[in-house]
């Protein structure tokens, strides 16, 4: 008789994997927590509304404390979820994760291309080259005007505005255009929310600044978006360019970190499953740009194996 009900059991679970309804998933009650990254954030929070609506008895809530404050607490074993715009760091942050027993799996859940952004006012960059930038935001620089940047641009005032430094686009942006992560000059205005730098740039006819994709998307009315050249010519950021490679250096996978111990909880697993069944239409929701066909397959082939850790150790 137990056999027969283990042997019904199984079957129960496999189906549930399968069709992704069940008794018990009809019934889900409970709470997740995430924070970390700002880019990340509104991904999460559009995938937690559309699960909450078909759960409502699970309440989910999502900070942004940026990616590094959002290791720091995943690691310290605060949260269920980290969001994050760039890998965790293995000497610094997987190590605090290792010493506080914290296990955890990693999703690619989007993609992204960091936005380099001026002032509406601003007609006469349409287009930076990777040095550019470089020599803009590198350590020690002095460059403060347009016409320094290049032979040709006007006599205006530049106004830096960017990510704070517990940020992953921060780290990820100062490694892929000056060539070391969290190498950055310090004299412009640094900030853990976007919106703030939306509004600097917007507010300087010398603005420059960067951040995710999706801000840009939502504030274009504002903001002139620059193309990047690294070497092949001028590319914008785009959903094609970002998907396909061609938008360098600055095309990226974004992340969610989640905790092992949590996925084993039937209502933190349903909602990764919910966010991979329903991967495109969150990112077309929250303005940032799909997976491949590769990169979801890879995110539901980690998922299985999550759940078989889960299984072996629930």
């Amino acid at each position: 008789m137990r056999i027969g009900r283990a042997i019904a059991c199984a079957l129960a679970f496999s189906l549930a994997l399968a069709t992704g309804v069940s008794a018990s998933t009809r019934e889900l009650k409970g709470s997740i927590s995430a924070d970390g990254s700002s880019t990340v954030g509104p991904y999460t929070t559009a995938a937690a509304e559309g699960f909450m609506k078909l759960h409502p008895k699970v309440r989910i809530t999502v900070g942004i404390s940026g990616t590094g404050g959002g290791f720091e607490r995943f690691c310290r074993g605060e949260t269920d979820i980290s969001n994050a715009s760039r890998p965790i760091k293995q000497a610094t942050e997987a190590k605090t994760c290792r010493e506080n027993g914290i296990r955890y799996i990693a999703f690619a859940v989007a993609n992204d291309g960091i936005s380099v952004v001026v002032n509406k006012q601003n007609t006469w960059a349409t287009c930076l080259t990777v040095g550019e930038l470089k020599r803009i935001w590198e350590p020690g620089s002095t460059i403060g005007n347009w016409k320094e940047v290049r032979p040709g641009f006007p006599d205006v005032p530049l106004k830096l505005f960017g990510p704070g430094t517990d940020s992953g686009t921060f780290d990820y942006f100062t490694e892929a255009i000056v060539g070391k992560a969290r190498a950055s000059r310090s004299d412009y205005q640094a900030t853990e929310d976007d919106n703030v730098t939306v509004q600097g740039v917007a507010n300087e006819k010398g603005g420059l600044g960067y951040f995710g994709f999706s801000y840009y998307e939502e504030n274009q009315d504002k903001l002139n978006l620059l193309a990047i050249d690294a070497g092949k010519g001028c590319v914008r950021p785009s959903v094609k360019t970002v998907q396909n490679g061609t938008y360098k250096p600055l095309g990226r996978p974004l992340f969610i970190y989640v905790k092992l111990a949590s996925f084993k909880r039937p209502e933190v697993q349903a909602f990764i499953k919910y966010i991979l069944d329903n991967e495109r239409e969150i990112a077309k929701k929250a303005r940032f740009i799909p997976l491949t066909d590769k990169q979801l397959r890879n995110a539901k082939r980690l998922f299985r194996s999550a759940v078989f850790f889960a299984r072996r150790n629930g």
